[in-house]
């Protein structure tokens, strides 16, 4: 499979996610620049976690005008696969090619730690080969990660299994001391409604090398890979 990993002025996590996709799940990358205009025919897209822009504005908000991001929308709209993680998942939204959008934490502070994930959704691309019932550890560090949508789009966003994850405590219970950043409902990742597009704010590909002592973020990329080269 060809990845694309679009890199922005002031990521940080580019370099991460094109490591893990290139050395530890053996497949094809290409570095896309962000005033780019071609994706150079990926099967993937990926818009990576740093500080697009120095988050000036808010964040995504500078990062959704690049050149590269209406060539994006437009393999989007055809059904392309976009995943976004942290700041890329801002940018998503941003977009308009996820729903809601990030606020600042509610406690207004930076949180860079391990946090837990409980699936909602196991029959989407980044899901399918998460074991059921399987609390993911996987670490975050943002500082607008609070989702929020109002209550009618979030009503049809959950009747049409639009969110992908939530947060919980280590034993799977979504509650509100496991929410590390005031999203609305505990969401931690959604997508689109015809679900090529993804977004999350913990970062797999910081928790899928086993030097790092957890790879609970590997079965997000294994899954795309089982679906996909199905």
């Amino acid at each position: 499979m060809k990845f694309g990993v679009v890199i922005f002025p002031g990521s940080n996590c580019d370099q991460d996610m094109i490591y893990v996709l290139r050395k530890i799940m053996g497949q094809e990358v290409i570095e896309l620049w962000h005033k780019d205009h071609s994706l150079q025919n990926c099967d993937m897209v990926i818009l990576p976690g740093g500080f697009s822009y120095g988050d000036y504005l808010r964040s995504g908000a500078i990062a959704r005008f690049s050149p590269i991001m209406e060539k994006i929308s437009e393999f989007a709209d055809k059904g392309g696969y976009v995943f976004g993680v942290c700041n890329g998942f801002q940018i998503a939204c941003e977009a308009g090619l996820l729903p809601g959008a990030l606020l600042h934490n509610s406690d207004r502070k930076f949180h860079c730690k391990n946090i837990f994930l409980k699936v909602q959704n196991s029959d989407t691309l980044i899901t399918s080969a998460i074991p059921k019932d399987k609390v993911l550890k996987i670490p975050i560090a943002h500082g607008e990660g609070n989702y929020f949508n109002d209550a009618e789009s979030l009503k049809k966003m959950n009747d049409n299994g639009q969110i992908l994850f939530r947060y919980c405590d280590e034993k799977g219970n979504i509650t509100d001391e496991s929410n590390p950043n005031g999203s609305i409902e505990n969401i931690a990742g959604v997508c689109n409604e015809k679900k090529n597009v993804f977004g999350m704010m913990p970062h797999p590909e910081r928790a899928s090398d086993i030097e790092l002592g957890n790879t609970d973020g590997k079965f997000l990329f294994e899954s795309i890979l089982s679906l996909v080269q199905a």
